[in-house]
This record gives C-alpha cells, sequence and structure tokens, in this order.
C-alpha cells in the first residue's frame, strides 16, 4: 500500500510539471476557450469527467499527450462503446460522440483497414476484437493471425478487452465466444460472430448488428496468416424464424433483416452446412463470456500493455508511433483515456514507453487501442452542439474508424 502511495503521488508531481511544460494543448481547429486546459492543467468536462494536456519528453523529442480521467464512483457517469450501428462500418471519432451526446470520446480497436492481399475482396471496416455495448454483444474476436496493428506481446491475444461492468468497475478482461448452431442431426461448433475473419474449418454468425458489408472476407486467410488466400470450399445458409430459407456456396453482401441469422461456413464448416436443407430447423445460439463471473456493460478490444502496475515483458521498445490507450486505476473506479498528438514535430511513443507513462499516470492495468492516424480524442464543452478534437491527427484529419470509447454524463 505504501509503495503504491509513493507511486502515485510522484505520478501526480511528475504529470504537474509536465503540465506547466505544455503549451497549447488543443488542436488548431478546435473551439476550446478554456485556457486552463491549454495551459495543461486539469480541466472540469462534465461532472465525473476531466481533461488535460502535457508534454514529456522522449529519446526522440517531445511528446504532447491528452488524457480523459473518468470517475466511475460518480453516478452520474457512465461509459459505453461508440460505433456507426453495425459492426461493418466506420465513422470520425467526433460523429460517433455527436450521435450520441457523448461528452467526451477516443478511438477504440484496430480494424480491417485494406484487403491488398486479396484483390477484388473488399475491406469490411469492422474491428478484430470482441464488442460489447449496453450490454448487447455484438461480435467476437478473429483468429490472432488475422489481426491488425502491431505485434501481440507474449501472453496476449485478440480476445483481450477493457471493459466496464455492470457494477460500474472498469478492468481488463478476455471474452471468448460460446455458440452453437442445433440442428436435428446434433449440434455444430460456433466459431464466429459479425467478424471479417473466421478460423480454418469454422462456422460463423451473421446478424442484422454486421451491416451491408460483404461476408466474403471472412473465408479470407487462415489463422495464421492474413495474407493467405481465400478459401475454395464455403456455403452460406439463411435462417429465419427457425428454419434454413436459402443456402448458396459463396458468401454473400447486404443487409440482415432483424430476426435473421446468416451462417457462413469454410472447409469443414462449409461441409457441414451443405448436409442442411431449405426447410429444415435450425437453431442458433451464442455469447461472450469472460474470465470474471461479473457480466460487462461494456467492452472493447486491444491488447494489454501493463497488468498489475507493470508494464508486460516483450513490448515493442524500437518503434515510436502516435498512440491510444485505455487504462484502469483506484481498483477499477478510475479509467484512464489517452492520445497522443500527431503534429508535425510532435514525438511519437515505443508500446513499452506508453506502457510507462500509463503506469506513472496511476493505471494499474492498460491497454494499446489503435494509433496512428486513427488516434482522436474528442470533449464536448457544455451547451456546444458538437465536439472539439483535442488532438492533431496525424493524417490532418480524422480517420473514419469503427468504434471508440465514449464518456457520458448528465447535470
Amino acid at each position: 500500500m505504501k509503495n503504491r502511495f509513493v507511486r502515485t503521488r510522484a505520478a501526480l508531481t511528475a504529470l504537474t510539471a509536465w503540465g506547466v511544460l505544455a503549451g497549447s494543448g488543443v488542436a488548431s481547429g478546435s473551439t476550446a476557450q478554456d485556457g486552463a486546459a491549454q495551459a495543461g492543467r486539469a480541466a472540469r468536462v462534465a461532472p465525473g469527467v476531466t481533461y488535460r494536456a502535457f508534454d514529456l519528453a522522449v529519446g526522440r523529442g517531445t511528446a504532447h499527450a491528452h488524457l480523459l480521467t473518468v470517475d466511475l464512483t460518480d453516478r452520474r457517469v457512465a461509459v459505453d462503446l461508440l460505433y456507426p450501428g453495425v459492426v461493418g462500418a466506420r465513422a470520425p471519432v467526433s460523429r460517433l460522440a455527436d450521435a450520441r451526446s457523448a461528452v467526451a470520446a477516443v478511438n477504440a480497436d484496430f480494424f480491417n483497414i485494406t484487403e491488398t492481399q486479396h484483390p477484388g475482396v473488399e475491406a469490411t471496416g469492422a474491428p478484430v476484437g470482441p464488442a460489447i455495448a449496453s450490454g448487447r454483444h455484438l461480435k467476437a474476436a478473429v483468429p490472432d493471425g488475422q489481426r491488425f496493428g502491431p505485434a501481440l506481446p507474449p501472453g496476449t491475444n485478440t480476445k483481450d478487452v477493457i471493459g466496464v461492468g455492470f457494477d460500474r468497475r472498469a478492468r481488463l478482461d478476455r471474452l471468448s465466444l460460446r455458440g452453437a448452431v442445433l440442428t436435428s442431426a446434433g449440434a455444430l461448433p460456433l466459431k464466429g460472430l459479425n467478424q471479417y475473419a473466421l478460423p480454418v474449418n469454422g462456422i460463423g454468425a451473421f446478424t442484422s448488428r454486421w451491416g451491408p458489408a460483404s461476408r466474403v472476407r471472412a473465408t479470407c486467410g487462415t489463422d495464421t496468416d492474413r495474407a493467405a488466400p481465400c478459401s475454395t470450399e464455403t456455403y452460406e445458409l439463411t435462417v429465419r424464424q427457425g428454419r434454413v430459407t436459402e443456402a448458396t456456396r459463396v458468401p454473400g453482401r447486404g443487409g440482415i433483416p432483424r430476426g435473421t441469422t446468416t451462417l457462413v461456413g469454410r472447409e469443414e464448416g462449409a461441409r457441414q452446412l451443405r448436409k442442411l436443407r431449405v426447410g429444415d430447423r435450425v437453431r442458433v445460439g451464442h455469447a461472450l463470456t469472460g474470465r470474471r463471473p461479473a457480466p460487462l456493460r461494456f467492452a472493447v478490444g486491444g491488447f494489454p500493455i501493463v497488468r498489475g502496475d507493470e508494464p508486460l515483458a516483450g513490448l515493442d521498445t524500437v518503434t515510436p508511433a502516435v498512440r491510444t490507450a485505455a487504462g484502469v486505476g483506484a481498483d477499477g473506479r478510475r479509467l484512464l483515456l489517452l492520445a497522443l498528438d500527431g503534429a508535425p514535430g510532435r514525438a511519437g511513443m515505443t508500446v513499452r514507453e506508453l506502457a510507462d507513462l500509463m503506469v506513472r499516470l496511476g493505471a494499474r492495468d492498460a491497454i494499446n487501442l489503435d494509433g496512428g492516424g486513427s488516434s482522436t480524442l474528442v470533449t464536448r464543452e457544455p451547451g456546444s452542439p458538437g465536439s472539439t478534437v483535442r488532438n492533431h491527427p496525424s493524417a490532418g484529419a480524422e480517420r473514419p474508424v469503427p468504434n471508440g470509447i465514449g464518456v457520458f454524463a448528465r447535470g
């Protein structure tokens, strides 16, 4: 306990020093007028939510960070997933935040941004990891070899998430898909839910929450090689009101009506689906389950970089980049959301430097989110109709992303 107090006090002292050094803490295109925020001191965004910007020296120059601190003990505060309404779609963070009247937000998971290895196959824009929004289980994780983003640290995988439970405590967890396709001949294991890549030999379920994006990408690559060719053995079934209503050899595209599930199989999964006929009775069940019994109300994917006050072993120490992170402190009662500035002349950070920073800020556990041109942090001034982008996105403008972490407050 004493060491924890000393570490926290040192972090606060360092943060105060960084705040004094901070120059303009808001992007040039913002409308913020709060001089305190620009000077690096904590500025109140809403009840239980503060924002500050600060400089810190790294080996290659000066990085500029933007930090949201969310006090989850304040009953007026809530955190939830922001997304464009369906899994396979993208929108700028500011638009996602404004659509839900969030008071602050950062971008979240890595996503299927390009398909150069598979000519003619469209990128879905869908995220890598599991996602839960307002208690609704939206999607499961793609295989590790199918992810986008930096290399995973040892001991982590695409099922890792940061989330907030119905108990209002933030935590890192690992969400696995539990599901089956029940037929008259028995149960077929379900290996995917609204995800852009299915395991080899697997069957995946796509619901109305997937959206109109093509489902072909789900049958491309392998569990260890994202660039591997698309499968030549695929099958798709449509299940409506407990019966198979359509069957086709090639996965399709287009919106899926509510109450309808589209099953896509590859290799052995395709062979099993091919045994079913139009009119057969079929039931599909699925849920995401974590390692802890308390269910998560909100969750989003990323890879852990801090556990138990310590950076993970094997984090990258070489490649600097603009980065986004989320951390958990105060026994799950505090959420830290951080994005680096991508303005010209601002230094990036390695993943290890990012982990060290999150520990100094008081995060007992932390996760790395999508960075580079995706890194975006926004806040909304009281009475303002729209959000202010606080950092400078490295591409010069906001990149459309599949999801974000939204902060909500009343009062």
